[in-house]
């Protein structure tokens, strides 16, 4: 260890180290990609140095990568793994669908049932329509919006995530589309009345996540929700639920725990059963204005919108395995999880915490309280990187950057195996990770 590396420092240099040498075939082949994509990556979100694994197959809630190591899923694919690897009712639907031919060009009776699947879940959403992502759902969320009101401008929050060009983690970013966004706080239900006073005959809509996804497994707090339901019906603007993620946090989504009524609502991930999917629905007035049979019909084509494998998994896993009994056993199994990890930490006195709802969370180099990402300025990065690297030789996958997404294969014996790696890990590096005060 040089003079100016510190203990945690020399202790993630080896963690990464072994990591290398664990994983020479996964660095093969993302040399091998770059010859033909960017820093061998297609998906930006996948990529950490010094190199990311590369997953050879999955069943269930496991994953072997490229080296032949096992690993238990805890990312269950960024939320959208819900029902893990290959569930045979998700497969028997995709095999029947294929049978009787994958592109149609034409209308199939899959879109209108699972359209009724997913409404029956979200009565809000009065009539919807389909799309190949989130990121997509929330596009042309926004348009409707926009079309709706007449107006242009829209309040969103720092640190939130709404697809690829739509990214507010320190403020935005270049890829984002050029619509006149207006930043707000997360949790900051005064804030937004201010920028609504000042701005308010201009907004189209208020854009939220009811629990921050990517920026940290934030979860709104119900009366700054329902402050922003308020504030929208006072200026007449649309108040828009981002319910990618946190959909699957019951039957009905978070608004139905919370009991507030979006005006549209964009949903995703595990409601195509695993297949490319994306959804926006709401008020009838707002959404009849996509009906073709009117003069003045907003268009929205897709090739995909309709696919038939993603109706056929979408509609299966809605129907034959996501009860509502289920969703919420998942997301009391995530609950106990989540406090048996924060007893970990806490038990080794380490300044580090898991945030979240449900079967959603994220860990944070922090156990003060976390209402926006401004709360987590300052926190040690390093701190999360050494956990991370720690978990993988434990046998554990999870995201770099915290997050963990638990699928229905997941149960008390491979919880009983997250929290034991967890604390093998912590145990091993207590003495460089953050001491609690």
């Amino acid at each position: 260890m040089n003079a100016t590396q510190t203990p945690l420092d020399h202790a993630l240099f080896e963690a990464v180290e072994t990591y290398r040498a664990r994983n020479p075939r996964s660095a093969a082949l993302l040399a091998e990609a770059e010859k033909s994509l960017p820093g061998g990556n297609t998906r930006s979100v996948l990529f950490h140095g010094p190199f990311p694994l590369s997953m050879a197959r999955g069943a269930g809630c496991r994953v072997w990568d490229a080296d032949g190591h096992e690993y238990i899923d805890a990312l269950g694919e960024f939320t959208a793994g819900l029902y893990g690897h290959s569930h045979p009712v998700i497969m028997g639907a995709i095999q029947e669908a294929l049978a009787g031919g994958i592109n149609l060009s034409s209308h199939t009776a899959r879109e209108g049932l699972l359209a009724h699947e997913i409404q029956r879940r979200f009565p809000s959403m009065e009539l919807m329509r389909f799309a190949n992502s989130g990121t997509e759902a929330n596009l042309l969320a926004l348009a409707a919006a926009k079309a709706h009101t007449g107006r242009s401008k829209v309040v969103v929050f720092d640190g939130a995530y709404h697809g690829g060009v739509l990214t507010f983690a320190g403020g935005g970013s270049p890829m984002n589309v050029p619509h006149d966004f207006v930043l707000a706080r997360y949790n900051d239900a005064d804030g937004v009345r201010a920028l609504v006073t000042a701005h308010g005959a201009d907004i189209a809509a208020i854009l939220v996540e009811p629990m921050l996804g990517a920026g940290g497994c934030i979860a709104g707090e119900p009366a700054f929700l329902q402050a922003l339901r308020d504030l929208a019906d006072d200026c007449g603007a649309l108040l828009v639920f981002d319910e990618v993620m946190t959909s699957r946090l019951s039957f009905g989504g978070r608004q139905a725990l919370l009991a507030i009524r979006p005006d549209l609502t964009t949903a995703g991930k595990y409601l195509g059963g695993g297949m490319s999917f994306g959804v926006f629905g709401g008020r009838r007035d707002v959404m009849e204005r996509f009906d073709p049979r009117r003069p003045d019909a907003l268009a929205h084509a897709g090739t995909f919108n309709n696919n038939v494998l993603t109706m056929a998994a979408g509609h299966a896993g809605l129907t034959q395995v996501l009860t509502a009994e289920v969703v919420q056993a998942l997301n009391q199994r995530g609950e106990q999880l989540r406090a048996r990890f924060n007893a970990v930490l806490a038990g080794h006195g380490v300044d580090m915490a898991f945030t979240g709802t449900g079967s959603l969370m994220a860990l944070h180099a922090t156990a003060a309280p976390v209402h926006s990402p401004a709360d987590l300025q300052g926190t040690d990065g390093r701190a999360k990187d050494l956990v991370f690297f720690g978990l993988l030789e434990e046998g554990v996958f999870m995201a770099r950057r915290g997050l963990i997404a638990l699928s229905l294969p997941v149960g008390d014996a491979e919880c009983d195996a997250l929290v034991a790696a967890l604390d093998a890990v912590v145990a091993r590096q207590r003495n460089v990770l953050p001491a609690r005060a």
